[in-house]
């Protein structure tokens, strides 16, 4: 009965009604208590019903889209404990589409990259256990568990016929989220990749950048955002700050007034107005979005590589009266021109896309960003 009460709240406090009246809901609610009792009692196998519920909660969430989704009291102490030394990850940015799990991206140098896990993989199976049905944050928990232990990953690949199968060892990931080094025939290139927009991204890479002013002979940079799933709001509209001498980087729009705001780039671009490219790819999400979106609108960069993701939403953690918690989308982000990125991402400029088996980001065998070399010496 618990369980029932917290599905109508979680109900009324997301205005579950859409065009019903009042009456209609009742009585959609009542009918939901029927279906219940119906498949308790005449169902072939029996049910869990706590299990039964959960999933009923979980639906009426992701019903709504693919990142808002409900944790289960055990799962939210999860979210919650500092379990740092103690579980290892695979080192991967999950989401949720058509009710299955998919890889935003891979973080670089990480167990999941290593094995060879690509943005746009869907995960069929972890373990033993299908993914179909479970939610996202049951997804998380499986793949979750003690350093040095292997989980097996069962991966459903664009344009591949079977199905692919990675053994993966987790391990505690830190990530470096900023790489800098100097690129190009001449030694003239400043190359910055930004792996994820963390608490101090912004801090690292405006370092990387002045170290690369002190240099006369920089003529102009390549910022690789590829398989960046993103990060804190605030640093990437810091980042982006860095190149832009003035105007909007990105507004955000939601239900409460609270929710719908405007951010706008301070005076003083640190390149001095220098040629940028920025690459992206599939696993460029939510805050590499913004960033790319908002230099594209500006003019001040090219964009290069391949369609970014299209996360474009803003998630709230809301404890729940029963000790669990839900993920819940508050508002969504849109770009200078006021395109939204939600399920659309940035387009580059120049498509190109990744060849060959061997492809490796920032490797001989980067297509892209030997392209992106060759723009700027021709």
């Amino acid at each position: 009965m618990k369980k029932i009460i917290l599905l109508i709240i979680i109900l009324f406090n997301l205005n579950y009604t859409f065009s019903y009246s009042n009456n209609d809901l009742y009585d959609k609610i009542d009918l939901f208590g029927e279906v219940f009792e119906k498949v308790k009692k005449d169902y072939v196998d029996e049910v869990n019903q706590s299990e039964m519920m959960d999933s009923a909660i979980n639906g009426v969430l992701q019903s709504l889209d693919p990142y808002s989704s409900y944790m289960s009291p055990e799962i939210f102490r999860e979210m919650q404990t500092d379990t740092r030394g103690e579980f290892g990850g695979l080192g991967i940015e999950i989401g949720m589409e058509a009710g299955v799990v998919k890889v935003i991206s891979p973080i670089d140098d990480t167990p999941a990259a290593n094995a060879g896990i690509k943005a746009g993989d869907y995960i069929v199976k972890i373990g033993s256990s299908q993914v179909q049905g479970k939610s996202l944050m049951e997804a998380v928990k499986l793949m979750r568990g003690p350093v040095g232990t292997s989980i097996e990953l069962t991966i459903k690949r664009k344009n591949v016929k079977k199905l692919l199968k990675f053994k993966i060892t987790r391990k505690i990931i830190e990530v470096k989220s900023v790489n800098s080094k100097i690129l190009g025939n001449k030694k003239n290139l400043g190359y910055i990749r930004l792996k994820s927009f963390n608490e101090n991204s912004d801090k690292q890479f405006l370092k990387a950048v002045k170290e690369f002013k002190k240099n006369s002979k920089i003529k102009g940079y390549i910022l690789d955002l590829r398989n960046n799933p993103g990060g804190l709001l605030a640093q990437a509209i810091n980042i982006t700050d860095i190149f832009l001498d003035n105007g909007e980087i990105v507004s955000t729009k939601g239900r409460k007034s609270s929710e719908t705001r405007k951010f706008f780039a301070r005076k003083g671009d640190e390149t001095k107005g220098k040629p940028i490219i920025v690459l992206i790819n599939n696993g460029s999400a939510s805050a590499s979005e913004i960033f790319a979106g908002a230099l594209k609108d500006h003019k001040r960069a090219i964009i290069l590589g391949e369609n970014s993701y299209g996360k474009g939403s803003v998630q709230s953690i809301v404890p729940l009266s029963n000790g669990g918690g839900m993920r819940l989308t508050i508002s969504k982000y849109y770009l200078p021109s006021g395109d939204s990125i939600s399920e659309v991402g940035v387009a580059p400029d120049i498509l190109v896309e990744e060849i060959g088996e061997d492809f490796k980001i920032n490797t001989k065998s980067d297509n892209q960003l030997n392209y992106a070399l060759d723009l700027f010496s021709s």
